[in-house]
């Protein structure tokens, strides 16, 4: 059923179908961790219906000047472009319906900031019970890992940055795919429920940045 969300910041609603993939609460914490500056020119990959870019853009009006979004599925694609129309974002927001792995390149080095909630599970990890459409937003069956840090490298100028979400279990993995296409890890914050082990990880990373990671403290939700 299609429902318009109120994300209870100003006026940004954002359009989702339960028959499709929804947003959960890793969204609005990947939005909440990106450090915004002045004049950003934001990517939103694996935008899904939007909510990181949305949310981001809810909290940073000032800041951002052009956000785009980049989603594979044509369903959610269109509910992306949907909530754009609702929430008149035509002049400086735009949706892109494709892989990762075929943007254009005229994105090539486009972007000073890039935020992504990707597929969290490898391949034969959960998607067997569920449709294809989620199985596309939850598992890597349409973009791996290594094929994800590398669109990230491609897209960002030197010196951006990238915010991420992933699973804990698969901290490793991920930073040895950024630092493989030259994403440095910078900052990294750890997601618990209330006395329980991590089960989520927070991650910026900059495109030929120095060595040194800063660990912030542990996040509970």
């Amino acid at each position: 059923m299609l429902k318009k969300e109120d994300l209870g910041i100003g006026d940004i609603k954002v359009y989702q179908d339960d028959s499709l993939y929804t947003f959960t609460s890793d969204s609005v914490l990947l939005a909440k961790f990106a450090n915004v500056k002045a004049s950003e020119d934001v990517a939103d990959f694996c935008a899904g219906s939007g909510i990181v870019g949305f949310y981001l853009y809810a909290l940073n009006k000032e800041k951002v000047k052009n956000l785009t979004f980049f989603e594979v599925q044509s369903s959610l694609f269109e509910l992306c472009k949907k909530s754009i129309k609702e929430n008149g974002l035509e002049d400086n927001a735009n949706v892109i319906n494709t892989k990762l792995q075929d943007i254009d390149k005229s994105y090539n080095e486009r972007f000073s900031l890039i935020v992504c909630n990707p597929p969290y599970m490898k391949v034969g990890q959960g998607q067997q019970k569920s449709g294809e459409g989620v199985a596309i937003c939850t598992s890597e069956v349409l973009l791996s890992l290594d094929e994800l840090s590398l669109s990230i490298s491609r897209c960002l100028k030197f010196g951006g940055r990238v915010c991420l979400v992933h699973r804990a279990d698969r901290l490793v993995d991920v930073i040895y795919s950024l630092k493989k296409y030259n994403i440095e890890p910078k900052r990294l914050q750890l997601v618990s429920a209330k006395d329980k082990e991590p089960y989520l990880f927070l991650l910026e990373g900059v495109k030929g940045g120095k060595s040194g990671l800063k660990i912030l403290k542990q996040l509970e939700n």
